[in-house]
C-alpha cells in the first residue's frame, strides 16, 4: 500500500501549523521531503506527517529544534531505533528533572505569595504598623524580613 501524499496547505491544515513553519522545518532538515510536483511544489507523505507530529510533541515538551534535529539525524544510521530510543530516554529524564526544578520554584513562589496574602489579610487596618503588634503571634514570622530583631 502506497503512502498518501499532501500538498503543504493540506499538511498545514492537518497539523495546525502554518505553511511557513512547515517550510522552516523542511529547511532545517527535520523533514525528509524529496518529492515535488512538476511546478516545484513540495509533496509531503504520511511519513512527513508522522515526523511533524513527533516534532510538535517534542516541542511541547520543551525540546529545542536543535535537539529535535539531532534525534532525527540519528535515524540515518539507526536501523533498529535503539540509538534514538536511548537519546530520547536521556533527554526525557533531563527534561523531567528541569521541570521538577521549575515546579519546586513555583511551589516556593506560591508559598511566598500565601505568606504575603496572610500578612495583608491579618494586618487589616494596622497595615501601616507592620512590623508591629501582629508579629508576636504571626505564623510566618521566621520568614519575615520586616520582623524587628
Amino acid at each position: 500500500m502506497s503512502e498518501k501524499t499532501y500538498k503543504i496547505g493540506q499538511l498545514a491544515e492537518l497539523t495546525g501549523l502554518t505553511q511557513r513553519t512547515i517550510r522552516y522545518y523542511d529547511e532545517l532538515g527535520l523533514l525528509k521531503t524529496s518529492s515535488r510536483t512538476q511546478g516545484g511544489q513540495r509533496i509531503y507523505s504520511d511519513s512527513d506527517l508522522l515526523y511533524i507530529k513527533r516534532i510538535m510533541e517534542l516541542k511541547a515538551l520543551s525540546f529545542s529544534l536543535e535537539e529535535i534535529k539531532a534525534i532525527i539525524l540519528l535515524g540515518g544510521d539507526d536501523e533498529s531505533g535503539e540509538k534514538r530510543r536511548a537519546v530520547l530516554l536521556e533527554n526525557y529524564r533531563r527534561k523531567k528533572e528541569e521541570a521538577e526544578k521549575r515546579k519546586n520554584a513555583i511551589e516556593n513562589e506560591i508559598g511566598e505569595l500565601d505568606w504575603h496574602i496572610m500578612q495583608l489579610e491579618r494586618a487589616g487596618n494596622s497595615f501601616k504598623d507592620c512590623p508591629g503588634p501582629l508579629c508576636a503571634d504571626c505564623a510566618f514570622k521566621e520568614n519575615c524580613s520586616f520582623t524587628e530583631s
